[in-house]
């Protein structure tokens, strides 16, 4: 067996295992070109055609359908830790003044620092809050809308 198709071969190998462990989508793009690559090195292509090849393949899959899979493979994705408390609301522990720098809201068991969108809103005590999203190790947080029930 030629060199080049085994140097290729071990490449594609390589890149494969790497996919499989990162599982990121990051080298099976490249894997593919190596794979092309060695075909044209087994057909008896010259090298400089083996790496044109493996380079113009590996970036056109990696800008073309990157972005798809990642979309697909995002699609279900769970949010985890801090960004899965957006949209959730809170117990206000201690009133939330900007201005004063404090403000503790409760939100599944943990305590946070907790801040307003704007430093002119106070919220008090004991109200519940929404939380917008996440600073830091800071909650952004607005009082929830009150409903009436009728």
């Amino acid at each position: 067996m030629d060199t080049n198709v085994m140097v290729w071969l071990i490449l594609f190998i390589v890149l494969v295992i790497i996919e499989a462990l990162t599982v990121g989508l990051t080298t099976i793009w490249f894997a593919i070109g190596s794979l092309v690559a060695c075909l044209l090195a087994w057909a008896g292509a010259g090298l400089p055609i083996q790496v044109i090849a493996f380079i113009v393949i590996s970036v056109i899959l990696f800008v073309v359908t990157r972005p798809i899979a990642m979309r697909y493979f995002n699609k279900d994705r769970e949010k985890t830790n801090a960004e899965s408390l957006v949209g959730k609301t809170a117990l206000v522990l201690e009133q939330i003044d900007n201005l004063h720098a404090a403000g503790k809201v409760e939100v599944n068991g943990l305590e946070w620092t907790a801040r307003t969108p704007e430093d002119h809103m106070k919220i008090d005590k004991d109200e519940i809050v929404t939380i917008l999203g996440i600073e830091g190790v800071k909650l952004i947080v607005k009082r929830q809308e009150k409903t009436e029930v009728e």
